[in-house]
């Protein structure tokens, strides 16, 4: 078993475990899928309830993802259409939430829990704390809240940062354009960030560094490209195949919610492969030859 865990990526992705007999024990995310398996094998004597899973193990199966949120949403996804045995919850513990913008008399980005209302709203994304921090970053470098007319506090402030009533739409087109994952965007803001983050260790103010590190880090969340969880209510079948082996990512009602494979010709998996949404392809390809070379290595 630990040489057939040797397949998995060192990256972001989610496993399952199986018995002899083909059921699902066991559903996890890691941002390190190769390490984080192999860790089932390793000190485990202070946890006699995962050993007792971990003996019953036959095959390990593995989604090799693009990122962390899009791993952390997956495994979300598939415990909450089906928790096995060894799973404590049904989908994950972080908090869903969406940014608001709003262009009205309290112009800026908000943290909400549904959508609502006609204002843009972006996400899904997972993690309050998160989102709360990605906005702060945001409103650092695009400081939208201080572009209101006729508000003395914030024009104020606008004038302590050089911008007026008169920057409002420039600054929204930027914070859009990051939340669109716009990469010539997301690159500006990112790079503003590092910068006043380094100068203020520079300065000794380490907790205000810290501080701008978070922010940065929540940035690289939100941003983080993701295909498996949506805003708008879409439905595709995804379908990958190599050398035998075909894989199957349902998507329902905006979330990629089921996984499966089998073993099927090439034939028989041609039209499936073909009706795939182009945005999906290469995540499917690359999923079923991570299958192919999991099956191998198992029955070398």
């Amino acid at each position: 078993m630990r040489r057939d865990v040797r397949q998995l990526p060192a990256e972001a992705g989610v496993y399952r475990f199986r018995d002899e007999t083909g059921k699902v024990l066991y559903i996890g995310r890691a941002r390190n899928l190769r390490r984080r398996v192999q860790s089932y094998w390793n000190h485990l004597g202070d946890r006699p309830q995962l050993a007792r899973m971990v003996r019953r193990i036959a095959r390990v199966e593995g989604v090799w993802c693009d990122s962390e949120h899009e791993a952390a949403w997956l495994e979300r996804n598939l415990l909450e259409h089906s928790k096995p045995r060894w799973n404590r919850t049904e989908g994950g513990a972080e908090v869903v939430g969406y940014i608001r913008f709003d262009d009205g008399s309290k112009p800026g980005l908000r943290f909400e829990h549904t959508v609502s209302g006609t204002a843009p709203h972006f996400g899904p994304y997972l993690g309050g704390l998160r989102i709360r921090q990605a906005i702060s970053g945001l409103h650092r470098v695009l400081p939208l809240q201080y572009t209101v007319e006729g508000d003395g506090s914030a024009q104020e402030f606008g004038r302590l940062f050089g911008i007026g009533p008169g920057d409002r739409a420039a600054l929204a087109r930027t914070a859009i354009a990051v939340l669109e994952r716009d990469p010539a965007a997301v690159a500006a803001l990112r790079d503003e960030l590092v910068r006043r983050r380094d100068r203020a260790a520079g300065e000794l103010r380490f907790e205000f560094a810290a501080k701008v590190q978070d922010e940065l880090a929540a940035l690289e969340w939100i941003v983080a490209e993701q295909k498996v969880a949506w805003l708008e209510p879409r439905d595709a079948d995804v379908y990958g195949w190599a050398d035998g082996v075909l894989v199957h990512f349902q998507v329902r009602g905006g979330r990629m919610c089921t996984w499966t494979q089998r073993a099927v010709s090439e034939a028989t998996a041609r039209d499936r492969v073909a009706t795939s949404p182009d945005l999906w392809q290469s995540f499917a390809q690359r999923n079923a030859e991570l299958a192919v070379r999991l099956r191998d290595s198992m029955s070398a």
